[in-house]
């Protein structure tokens, strides 16, 4: 497990499983939430650290490419999560292979920022770290499936996993997950979070507490050769925005910037940094 012996700060953690994706043509790839936020968040210059969860070496060396950019936590498992995925955007669709089981509540540290970001059911209801601002990436929450290789579908929250919005300073999800987690909004947007609902190449719809909804600015890439991680990336960037005190408008609007620069691309090596980023919102 990489890590230091000294005490060291965050900026960002991000908690959730860093999975195995089966692509259709049979590769191997490392995905998950906690993989794209985390990278995302670190090229914008912010001390990260995964905490997840799986088979200890595997998720190192899943990661190693990355390793001169992120800390890694691991609560070992048995199995490594991990997907088989067929199509993109909303066609896609997934298969569960392996589950590594839900993550130990004090594996995060504490940090500015706090991303959960479930991809399986692995976020119970805590008691979890402090920390200044808290987002969330509910799909994970709201995903059901019977056993391994069965497909994932959306099932409605349950009270528990709505519970989550109340604490949260900002909720990213997609539109075809805002029905699962209607209730969770809801309390989220109650006790103050900024929402987004994230639509692909339509942009979105921004929600803010006081009532207001408007259309997600920023650029669009209509027909992306590979999409995984945009959504995540999306999400890393509008929480460290908002975190340093952006306007919620703004925030998104750079957000959108960051998944076009990953949509432009392929995998986690796409992923920009503030300068490629600024400079994909002028080009919009």
């Amino acid at each position: 497990m990489w890590g230091r012996a000294d005490p060291v700060s965050f900026d960002y953690a991000v908690l959730g499983h860093v999975t195995v994706d089966i692509l259709p043509d049979g590769r191997r790839r490392v995905g998950g939430t906690a993989l794209y936020s985390a990278i995302q968040a670190a090229r914008l210059g912010l001390r990260t650290v995964v905490a997840t969860r799986g088979v200890a070496e595997e998720v190192e060396a899943l990661l190693r490419p990355f390793e001169d950019e992120l800390e890694l936590r691991v609560d070992p498992a048995a199995s490594t999560t991990s997907f088989e995925t067929v199509g993109v955007g909303p066609s896609r669709r997934q298969r569960l292979g392996g589950w590594a089981g839900e993550i130990t509540p004090g594996l995060a540290p504490e940090a500015g920022i706090l991303h959960m970001a479930p991809v399986a059911c692995e976020i119970a209801a805590g008691p979890w770290p402090r920390a200044e601002f808290v987002g969330l990436t509910p799909q994970g929450l709201v995903r059901r499936w019977e056993g391994p290789g069965s497909p994932v579908e959306l099932g409605p929250a349950t009270p528990e996993q709505e519970a989550l919005g109340e604490r949260c300073d900002a909720i990213v999800l997609s539109a075809e997950e805002r029905d699962s987690c209607r209730g969770l909004v809801a309390r989220g947007l109650h006790g103050g979070a900024v929402v987004a609902v994230t639509a692909g190449a339509e942009g979105g719809t921004l929600l803010l507490p006081d009532g207001t909804e408007t259309a997600i600015g920023g650029p669009r890439v209509p027909e992306p050769a590979d999409d995984l991680g945009a959504g995540d990336v999306f999400a890393a960037a509008m929480f460290v925005e908002l975190w340093g005190g952006a306007p919620a408008e703004r925030a998104a609007a750079f957000a959108a910037a960051a998944a076009a620069v990953r949509l432009e691309g392929r995998g986690p090596q796409a992923i920009g940094d503030r300068a490629a980023i600024e400079q994909r919102l002028r080009a919009a």
